[in-house]
């Protein structure tokens, strides 16, 4: 039996609204996020989790480890993760996954503009040698 969870959570991105989708499937965590923009009434959220949902695209998926909980004091459990982030300024392994996908989105669209740029020179070229021929024809 596979064990599955997804969350949804909504924060303010100093310009707009961004959902952040979770999912966990079998120790694994894909995540998509998505911008709403103005701040999300209920029945938005609710519209796109029914009918968008599956169109949503999700990271690669991450490996997480299972970790045990810990019977601490939650304050000072918040002190904890306040300085690790502080430090390392890595992130969750949300954001990390986030910054992947992002990552990847810029890569194939650079790989792209590239070819297209390339298929652009190579008709340009061809249009010159084309070019030269009638000249020289004397037409």
């Amino acid at each position: 039996m596979k064990e599955a969870s997804v969350t949804l959570t909504i924060y303010f991105d100093s310009q707009f609204y961004v959902g952040l989708f979770e999912r966990v499937e079998s120790n694994k965590l894909c995540v998509c996020r998505y911008v709403f923009g103005a701040e999300p009434k209920d029945y938005d959220v609710y519209e796109l989790i029914k009918s968008r949902y599956y169109e949503l695209k999700f990271s690669p998926s991450v490996e997480m480890e299972k970790k045990s909980i810990e019977r601490k004091n939650p304050k000072a459990r918040q002190r904890k993760i306040k300085k690790s982030i502080v430090e390392f300024k890595l992130g969750t392994k949300s954001q990390q996954a986030v910054q992947r996908q992002i990552e990847e989105r810029n890569m194939d669209r650079k790989a792209k503009a590239k070819a297209y740029k390339m298929q652009n020179s190579d008709n340009k070229f061809l249009i010159r040698q084309e070019k030269k021929k009638q000249k020289r024809k004397g037409h």
